[in-house]
């Protein structure tokens, strides 16, 4: 009986020994061949377009100064030409609300803004592919004749075009200015 225990023990033992021996083994050769391959280098791809020297700048933005004149409380600029512009591209609109220590303080549209008689507007935006509309948007019960003159006249906005795969890659805050700033190619 006690050899009958051994024998079968030392059965059971042999065969794992074999099977991770040959486990190991076949391991080995695949991680060789996988390490060890080499071959011709492949066809070249094609050039890249030519890119910019000295940094990189994926953002293009552009300021405008007008006036917000009734009866539409609103003004529409063409993004220039000069400026490359896909429809994938985020089209942000920043205002320029002060400057504090010599630096510009910029906000993201919309923005609220609350007047002394209680009530509220915002500085809003939409555009399209070639033009961008800013324009104050209120409730239809909305007095625009307790607007101040320092609300609706020489208002500075930023437009900033910034591609979309960028933004997002990069977790970039747009509201934040800025985290932008540093793409913008001035």
């Amino acid at each position: 009986m006690k050899e009958l225990f051994f024998g079968t023990a030392f059965d059971i033992f042999n065969r794992k020994y074999i099977l991770m021996k040959n486990l190991y083994s076949l391991l080995t050769v695949f991680s060789l061949l996988f390490i060890a391959c080499e071959g011709p280098q492949g066809i070249p791809g094609p050039p890249g377009s030519p890119g910019q020297d000295g940094g990189v700048f994926v953002a293009q933005s552009f300021e405008v100064t007008e006036d917000f004149l009734p009866p539409s409380y609103q003004f529409t600029v063409e993004v220039p030409l000069d400026i490359e512009l896909f429809e994938s591209d985020m089209v942000l609109v920043y205002h320029l609300v002060g400057i504090v220590d010599g630096f510009d303080v910029w906000r993201i549209l919309p923005e609220t803004v609350y007047i002394e008689t209680g009530e509220e507007f915002q500085y809003n935006y939409e555009h399209n592919f070639d033009f961008v509309t800013i324009y104050i948007d209120a409730p239809a019960t909305f007095n625009f004749n307790d607007l101040l003159p320092s609300e609706t006249l020489g208002q500075t906005f930023r437009v900033v075009v910034l591609p979309v795969d960028f933004a997002i890659d990069n977790n970039i805050d747009v509201a934040n200015f800025d985290e932008v700033l540093p793409y913008i190619e001035n």
